[in-house]
């Protein structure tokens, strides 16, 4: 049995938290052997994400229960919760507990913050990679969807979420398992963008 939390706070990217979502969600319905995935927050309330989804959490920081794996979003609240130290207290501690540590996107701000992510190789949006990099005690890689080191696996922006997901579950549950999983969310983007076609 596996269990994921996912962090969600105002001004958290929807994908970035929505796309692995579908992925553990989905990895949980095939295996059906008893995962959760649930939405933590620091309060109860109603999260406004990036661009305006409003989305209810399962639990608080102080309430939910053991998690195997974390996963922490970016967008543009990042920037407010890593000064934030009920958040950044929480993240360092369910790290220290935690089978694996996972971001997307501008999470990895956080991860830094936090401390899993110090001295560590580290993916995340690319528009964000020189000032993350700047911050030092920490190594940001610039050409790979996500990356591993240990046990954190951060990702770049927003879509690339899902191919982190995909990869951890493939991890704890084997390949063939995270291809049935990505054949039933029906996740084959290639070639990802046709509109620049030529047409005749």
């Amino acid at each position: 049995m596996t269990s994921y939390g996912l962090l969600i706070f105002e001004g958290a990217e929807e994908l970035d938290f929505a796309g692995p979502w579908e992925v553990f969600t989905a990895s949980a319905m095939v295996r059906d052997q008893g995962d959760t995935a649930v939405l933590i927050a620091e309060r109860e309330d109603p999260v406004r994400c990036a661009k305006g989804m409003r989305v209810l959490p399962d639990h608080t920081l102080n309430d939910h229960p053991p998690l195997d794996v974390l996963l922490v979003p970016g967008g543009i609240g990042t920037r407010r919760e890593v000064s934030n130290p009920a958040v950044i207290g929480w993240i360092a501690k369910v790290s220290s507990e935690a089978d694996w540590v996972t971001s997307v996107c501008t999470g990895t701000l956080l991860l830094h913050e936090a401390g899993p992510a110090r001295n560590r190789r580290v993916a995340t949006h690319h528009g964000f990679e020189d000032t993350l990099q700047a911050r030092g005690e920490i190594t940001v890689v610039r050409d790979a969807r996500y990356v591993v080191d240990g046990n954190l696996v951060t990702s770049q922006g927003v879509s690339a979420g899902i191919d982190m997901a995909l990869w951890l579950i493939g991890r704890l549950h084997g390949r063939d398992h995270a291809r049935s999983v990505r054949r039933y969310i029906q996740y084959e983007p290639a070639p990802p963008y046709l509109a620049d076609e030529p047409v005749d």
